[in-house]
C-alpha cells in the first residue's frame, strides 16, 4: 500500500454522465439509462454491446435475452439472441464477428452463437454458427471467452476448470475443430491470446494458477507462469506499449506475465472486482473496506464500504492518471476514445481523457514547482510531445541543476536540447575555466551530432588543448573520413595557433589540406625533406601549383632534391607511389620556363635543370634556350681557368647554332655583345645577314684583313661593302695602301664606283698618294677608251645600216617591188597560188600564213623581231618620261634618298640595262650613264 500511495495522482480525464439527446421540441438534458436487466457487455465496431436476462412476466418476457447495441448516436437497438439469458459477449475489434453464449433453455446447457453483423436475417444479424458450450459431457457453467482476432482460435473457460479451444474458422462448423485443452479442478476466471509474429499463445488464469499454452505449436505445450491466480474479470492482456503482458489482478498485486515468466509486478491492494487494459492505461476498478482520503478525487466527504473505486493507473510513468468513485460498477468499456462506466442503476459515465497538451501543462506546471523533471520528461515521451516539448523541459531542468551547482548534471540536460536550443545559451553558462570539463562534454555532442560550426570546433580544440588532453585531441581529430562532423580547416588553424604541429599535420594530409599541410612543414616544423615529398605524391595540378608557391623555400635548402622534382615535373610527371603505369598523366608536363623564377641565387642548379630540359624535351620554351645562353655566357665570362674557358665557350657557341634563337635573335645578340662573345656575335651577324654589323665589328677592332675577307665572302650580296671599306682605309692615317690597292682591284673589276668618286674618297687620305690609284686611273681610262672606240665603231656601223635601210625605204616607196621567191618560207615547199608575199620579201602559201600568223598585216617570220624592236622603243619613251618625272622630284624634296628608295623599290633602275643595246646608240648611253652617276653622287651626299 506504501507504493501505491507514493505514486503521483492527476486528474487526466473529464467525469461526465451521458445525457439523452435532445429531442424534437429540443427538449433533452436527462440521464440515459440503460435496460433494467442488463447481465453482461463489450464494445468494438463503434457500438456498445449489451446482453440481458429474462426477468418477470409480461410484455417484458418476450423481450427477453436481448443483445442490445448502442452507437454514438445513442439509438438503442436490439433483437433476441436467446430464450433465457445471455451469460457472456465478445465484440471483435477488427471484424463484424460478435460472440455470444447463453441458454434457451432452464438447466446448464449453455449455447455458443457466432453473430455476423454485417449480413441480415430477418432484420436481425445473421447467426452462422450454433454450438453447445460443454466440455465433453459434463454439464458445467461457462465462465469466461476470448477469440482471437484472425477468426482461427476461440477459447471457453468453464467453472469446472476446463477450457475448450475451436481451432479453425470460428464461424462455420465445418472448418472448425473442437477439444479439451485444459482440464483442472479450480474455475477458469480469464483467458486471452497473445500473437507475436507467428506465434500464438494462449494465457489461461484460474482462481490458484496461471498457464501459458502455445497453440503454434503441435501438442500444445504448456507452461505454469504462477501459483495463484484471480477472479472473474480480473484479468487483461496489454497492448505493445508493455509488450503485450498478461496482467493479473490480486488483492494485494497485480501481475504483469510474459509467455514465459513473470514480469514485474505492482502492489495495487483491495479487492480487485474489474481489470481493462486501455491506451497505455491500467483500469482497476476495486472495492476498498477502508474510508477513502479526502482529495479531489474522493470528494469532501468519507466514501462508505459500499462504493467502488475506479484508477486508472500509468505503469510505465508510475502516476495515477484518474481515481473517481463510483456505486456499483457493472462493467468499464472502451468506445470512440473514451472510457464508459456503466452502473447497475442504467446509468453511462464517460471518461474522456484530456488533450496530450492540456496533460502535459497540467503535470509539468505542478511537476517543475516539486521538481519533479524526471518525471515530466517520462510522461512527456509517453505521450509523444514533440521533440521542441521535450527540448523545453530539458532545458529548465539543466538550468534547475545549473543554479543548484550541479553541473555535471546539468550539462547532461543540455546535450539533450542539441538541435533545438541555441548552443550559445549554454556555451556561456560554462566558459569559466572551472567548467570547462562541462563545456568540452556538450561541444563534442555538438560535433557528433554534425550541428557544430567552425566556432564551436574551434572553441573545442582550444579546450583540449587548455586541458592537455591529447587523448582525446587524438580521438577527435583521427575520426574516419566518413564520420568528420566538425571544419577541419577551422581545426588545423588552431591546432597550428596551439602548438600542436603533428596533430594539424595529419589533419590536413588525412583531408588533402594540402596547402596547410605545406605551410606548416615548411613554416612551423622545418621539414623541407617532408614536404617536398608530399608535393612529389600530389596530383599535377596541385603538385606544379605548389612548387610554383613553395619552390623558392625548398630551393634555397634543399636545392638538389627540389632540381630533380621539377625535372620529373616538366617532362614525365607521376605522382611517387602511383602504380597505374606511364601514361596515365600523358600530356601532364610543367612549363620548364615558368620555373626559372624558383633558382635564384642557384645558378649551378638552373643549368643543370635547363641543360636536361634541353636534353629530354627539345621542343622547350624559349625562355629556357634564352637562360641557358645567359647562364653559359656568364659562366664563360667569369671563368678564369682557359681550358674549362674554352669548354664554356663551345658550349655557347654550339647552344647559338643549334638553331633556337632564329625568333629571338635581337635578344641573343645583346646578350652576346653583353658578354663580349666575339665569336657569338660575328654568327649571329652573319645569320642575320648583317654583313655590314660584320664589318664594322672588325673595323672597330682595326682587323684590316678581316675587313678584306668579310669583303670578299660577302661583297657579291651586299656590293657597298667595298665602299665602305675603300672609305674605312681612306680615314686611316695609317699606311693601309696594301689594302686600299685590294680594294681598287676589286671596285675596278666589279665597276663599282665611278672613277670621280674614288678620287674624292681617298683625297681625305694624306698617305694616299697618287701612286695608290696610278694604276687604277690607268686602267679605268684605258677601259673608257677602248670603250669610246668601240661605240664609235657601233656608230658608224648604225649610220651605214640606217643609210642602207633608208635607201631600201626610197625603193619601195619608188620603185616596183619584184617578189622571186619560189618556196613558202614556213613550209619550205614549192610556192602555190594562192600565195601571200610581204615586202621584207617573204612568201607564204595562204594556207600556210593563215595557220601561223597572229596578224593579217605583219609576217610571221619578221614579227619577233619587229616587235622587240618597237617594245625597246616604248620602254626609251617611258624611261625618257621617267627620267624628267625623277630629276623634278628630286630637285624638289626636301629628303631626296627617300625618292631615290620609292623608285628603287618600284623596281624603275632594274631594266636600264636593256638601254644599252638600243640602236640610238650613244645617246641613250649617255643619259644612263649620267643618271647613275648622279643618282649615286647624291646617295652618298646625303648619307
Amino acid at each position: 500500500m506504501a507504493a501505491y500511495l507514493q505514486w503521483r495522482r492527476f486528474v487526466f480525464f473529464d467525469r461526465e454522465t451521458v445525457k439523452e439527446p435532445p429531442g424534437p421540441d429540443g427538449a433533452g438534458g436527462k440521464s440515459f439509462a440503460l435496460p433494467p436487466g442488463i447481465a453482461v457487455c463489450d464494445s468494438g465496431r463503434g457500438s456498445l454491446v449489451f446482453g440481458d436476462i429474462l426477468r418477470g412476466g409480461g410484455r417484458r418476457r418476450c423481450r427477453a435475452a436481448a443483445i442490445w447495441f448502442l452507437p454514438r448516436s445513442l439509438q438503442l437497438s436490439s433483437f433476441q439472441a436467446y430464450k433465457l439469458r445471455v451469460t457472456h459477449l465478445y465484440q471483435l475489434k477488427q471484424h463484424s464477428i460478435l460472440v455470444s453464449v447463453g441458454e434457451d433453455e432452464e438447466g446448464i446447457n449453455p449455447l455458443v452463437k457466432v453473430w455476423n453483423l454485417e449480413k441480415r436475417d430477418g432484420g436481425n444479424p445473421l447467426c452462422t454458427r450454433i454450438f453447445p458450450a460443454i466440455p465433453g459431457n459434463k454439464p458445467t457453467v461457462v465462465s469466461c471467452l476470448t477469440v482471437h482476432e484472425n477468426l482461427n482460435f476461440m477459447a471457453i473457460g468453464f467453472a469446472d476448470g476446463s477450457v475448450v479451444l475451436t481451432k479453425g474458422d470460428i464461424t462455420r462448423d465445418r472448418h472448425s475443430k473442437t477439444q479439451i485443452l485444459h482440464e483442472g479442478s479450480y474455475p477458469v476466471t480469464g483467458l486471452a491470446f497473445r500473437q507475436s509474429g507467428k506465434t500464438t499463445h494462449l494465457f489461461v488464469v484460474t482462481t490458484e494458477n496461471i498457464q501459458s499454452y502455445m497453440l503454434s505449436v503441435k501438442d500444445y505445450p504448456h507452461l505454469e507462469l504462477d501459483t495463484h491466480g484471480c477472479g472473474l474479470r480480473c484479468s487483461s492482456l496489454s497492448d505493445p506499449s508493455q509488450d503485450l503482458q498478461f496482467i493479473v489482478a490480486g488483492n494485494e498485486c497485480v501481475y504483469l506475465y510474459q509467455p514465459d515468466e513473470r514480469g514485474p509486478c505492482f502492489a495495487f491492494e483491495g479487492q480487485k472486482l474489474i481489470v481493462h487494459w486501455y491506451r497505455g492505461y491500467l483500469v482497476i476498478v476495486s472495492k476498498d473496506r477502508k474510508t477513502s482520503p479526502k482529495s479531489e478525487f474522493a470528494g469532501n466527504e468519507a466514501q462508505n464500504s459500499d462504493k467502488q473505486v475506479l484508477n486508472v493507473y500509468d505503469l510505465c510513468n508510475k502516476f495515477i492518471a484518474y481515481s473517481s468513485i463510483f456505486d456499483d460498477i457493472v462493467d468499464v468499456l472502451a468506445e470512440w476514445g473514451s472510457l464508459y462506466v456503466l452502473t447497475r442503476d442504467g446509468k453511462i459515465h464517460v471518461l474522456q481523457e484530456k488533450d496530450t497538451q492540456t496533460k502535459l501543462e497540467a503535470r509539468k506546471s505542478m511537476l517543475f514547482r516539486k521538481n519533479l523533471f524526471e518525471m515530466a520528461i517520462n510522461l512527456a515521451k509517453s505521450h509523444h510531445l514533440d521533440s521542441d516539448g521535450l527540448s523545453e523541459i530539458f532545458r529548465q531542468y539543466g538550468d534547475h541543476l545549473y543554479n543548484k551547482g550541479n553541473h555535471d548534471g546539468a550539462i547532461q540536460q543540455y546535450i539533450r536540447t542539441i538541435g533545438k536550443l541555441e548552443p550559445s545559451y549554454v556555451i556561456r553558462k560554462f566558459l569559466d575555466a572551472q567548467r570547462i570539463h562541462n563545456l568540452t562534454a556538450y561541444l563534442q555532442t555538438l560535433h557528433l551530432q554534425s550541428l557544430a560550426n567552425a566556432d564551436h570546433t574551434t572553441l573545442l580544440l582550444n579546450c583540449y588543448t587548455k586541458l592537455k588532453d591529447s587523448s582525446k585531441l587524438e580521438e577527435f581529430i583521427k575520426t574516419s573520413e566518413s564520420e568528420v562532423r566538425f571544419d577541419v580547416e577551422t581545426a588545423i588553424k588552431v591546432l597550428r595557433q596551439a602548438g600542436y604541429y603533428s596533430h594539424a599535420v595529419y589533419l590536413a594530409e588525412k583531408h588533402a589540406h594540402h596547402e596547410w599541410y605545406l605551410k606548416i612543414q615548411l613554416e612551423d616544423i622545418k621539414n623541407y625533406q617532408e614536404a617536398l615529398r608530399y608535393i612529389g605524391k600530389l596530383p599535377f595540378d596541385q603538385a606544379e601549383s605548389n612548387m610554383k608557391r613553395y619552390g623558392k623555400i625548398l630551393m634555397h635548402h634543399v636545392p638538389n632534391e627540389t632540381t630533380e622534382l621539377l625535372k620529373i615535373l616538366c617532362a614525365d610527371y607521376q605522382p611517387a607511389g602511383d602504380n597505374e603505369g606511364p601514361g596515365m598523366l600523358e600530356g601532364k608536363k610543367a612549363n620548364s620556363e615558368e620555373f626559372i623564377p624558383v633558382f635564384a641565387n642557384n645558378s649551378r642548379e638552373l643549368k643543370a635543370f635547363l641543360e636536361h630540359m634541353t636534353e629530354v624535351q627539345a621542343d622547350s620554351p624559349q625562355g629556357v634556350y634564352d637562360t641557358l645562353l645567359e647562364l653559359r655566357l656568364q659562366n664563360w665570362a667569369h671563368e678564369q681557368d682557359e681550358q674549362i674557358k674554352e669548354k664554356l665557350h663551345s658550349e655557347a657557341l654550339t647552344l647559338l647554332k643549334s638553331g633556337r634563337f632564329k625568333t629571338v635573335f635581337d635578344k641573343a645578340l645583346v646578350l652576346c655583345q653583353m658578354h663580349n662573345f666575339k665569336d657569338g656575335v660575328l654568327y649571329l651577324y652573319e645569320q642575320g645577314k648583317l654583313f655590314q654589323q660584320i664589318m664594322h665589328y672588325h673595323m672597330q677592332n682595326e682587323q684590316y684583313k678581316k675587313v678584306i675577307e668579310v669583303c670578299e665572302l660577302y661583297g657579291d650580296q651586299e656590293a657597298c661593302l667595298w665602299e665602305q671599306a675603300l672609305g674605312y682605309f681612306a680615314r686611316k692615317e695609317e699606311d693601309c695602301k696594301e689594302y686600299i690597292a685590294a680594294v681598287l682591284k676589286h671596285i675596278e673589276n666589279k665597276n663599282l664606283m665611278p672613277p670621280l668618286l674614288v678620287v674624292q674618297t681617298l683625297a681625305h687620305n694624306s698617305t694616299a698618294t697618287l701612286s695608290v690609284i696610278k694604276d687604277y686611273l690607268v686602267n679605268k681610262l684605258q677601259k673608257q677608251s677602248r670603250q669610246i672606240e668601240q661605240d664609235e665603231q657601233r656608230i658608224e656601223k648604225y649610220r651605214e645600216e640606217t643609210t642602207r635601210i633608208r635607201q631600201e625605204i626610197e625603193e619601195l616607196k619608188a620603185s616596183p617591188k619584184i617578189f622571186q621567191k619560189t618556196k613558202c618560207s614556213i613550209c619550205t615547199s614549192a610556192l602555190e597560188l594562192p600565195s601571200v608575199h610581204f615586202l621584207c620579201g617573204h612568201s607564204f602559201h595562204q594556207h600556210c600564213f593563215e595557220s601561223y600568223s597572229e596578224s593579217d598585216s605583219e609576217c610571221p617570220t619578221c614579227m619577233p623581231e619587229n616587235r622587240k624592236v618597237m617594245d625597246m622603243i616604248r620602254a626609251q619613251e617611258q624611261k625618257r618620261d621617267l627620267h624628267d618625272q625623277f630629276q623634278h622630284q628630286l630637285k624638289c624634296s626636301n629628303d631626296g634618298f627617300s625618292v631615290v628608295a620609292d623608285y628603287f623599290g618600284r623596281g624603275v633602275f632594274n631594266k636600264l640595262t636593256l638601254i644599252t643595246d638600243l640602236p640610238s646608240g650613244k645617246a641613250a648611253t649617255t643619259i644612263e650613264a649620267g643618271l647613275q652617276r648622279e643618282l649615286l653622287v647624291h646617295t652618298k651626299r646625303s648619307t
